[in-house]
């Protein structure tokens, strides 16, 4: 049960349910040396698209569940929004009891702020504005397992024939992108290769360095991290980033503010490290 209190209150959209495989997060490569060196193994290279990563879980050819990503391992529970945007049933002949489609859910770039209104929409209370945002949204599959054939190629037509759309069917143009992904085509030589704690060594993400928006420090205060590291965070003039208002960004620690030679007034370049963490990483003159 998810509860047994009495008088519990626990909202059952709040709980995490664990992904039948985990969904890894790709390493990232901004320049050739840090891309990782395949040899002669043939890669695959498709569009990274910026959206929300969600995983669905087919029992039998039926649709079960529909997690967020969570963090890899758990996501939250939104079965009842992606019905809406995928088959709910799979080709009868598909030949596994349980299969995990990966993908990312994108909504289209016209729209202000794509990326979090598509992730916006999968923590909607109403199901009908839901299903109203899905004229501009779509579902884009970029893995599945365990896998159906040696080729990863094959497996995203396999997936097409169900009635996805996948990575491998265009560069859909029309949502965000943050990148490329390359992969190895050989499934048995992706797994090969193995994992890290956190990325598949048989695929890398290829991004460049994101562009920085300029703007004004006002102040300088210092937190106390759990750790209990006391570091130094930047007050911003306010900024949009991809979509995301920044205010404070991080300066690690004083040798950064003694090596950017920041002051008090001066015009600092702030990116999201990672497409997450606001950061300063240059002073303006």
């Amino acid at each position: 049960t998810l509860n047994d209190t009495v008088g519990s209150t626990v909202d059952p959209r709040s709980v995490r349910w664990t992904h039948a495989f985990p969904m890894y997060s790709l390493q990232k490569a901004y320049t050739v040396d840090e891309q990782p060196n395949y040899g002669d193994e043939p890669v695959v290279v498709t569009p990274k698209l910026d959206g929300a990563a969600v995983s669905l879980q087919y029992i039998r050819g039926r649709l079960s569940c529909a997690l967020t990503r969570g963090d890899g391992k758990e996501g939250l529970d939104i079965t009842d929004k992606m019905k809406f945007l995928v088959p709910q049933i799979l080709l009868p002949s598909m030949g596994k009891p349980i299969i995990q489609i990966t993908g990312e859910v994108v909504a289209d770039k016209s729209i202000e702020n794509a990326r979090n209104y598509a992730a916006g929409a999968l923590n909607l209370k109403d199901i009908d504005e839901f299903k109203e945002r899905t004229k501009f949204m779509e579902f884009i599959a970029y893995g599945v397992q365990p896998y159906q054939t040696n080729d990863y190629i094959e497996d995203m037509d396999f997936l097409n024939h169900c009635g996805f759309e996948t990575c491998i069917d265009s560069n859909y143009a029309m949502f965000p992108h943050d990148g490329d992904v390359w992969r190895i085509i050989d499934n048995k030589a992706f797994e090969k290769l193995g994992y890290t704690s956190h990325h598949p060594r048989g695929a890398f993400a290829k991004k460049t360095k994101p562009k920085g928006v300029v703007t004004k420090l006002l102040d300088v205060v210092w937190q106390v991290g759990k750790s209990g590291n006391v570091s130094p965070v930047a007050v911003l003039e306010p900024i949009d980033i991809n979509g995301a208002t920044v205010s404070r960004a991080t300066l690690h620690n004083i040798a950064i503010i003694e090596g950017l030679g920041l002051e008090i007034g001066c015009s600092v370049e702030v990116i999201r490290a990672g497409e997450i963490i606001p950061q300063v990483v240059a002073r303006v003159d």
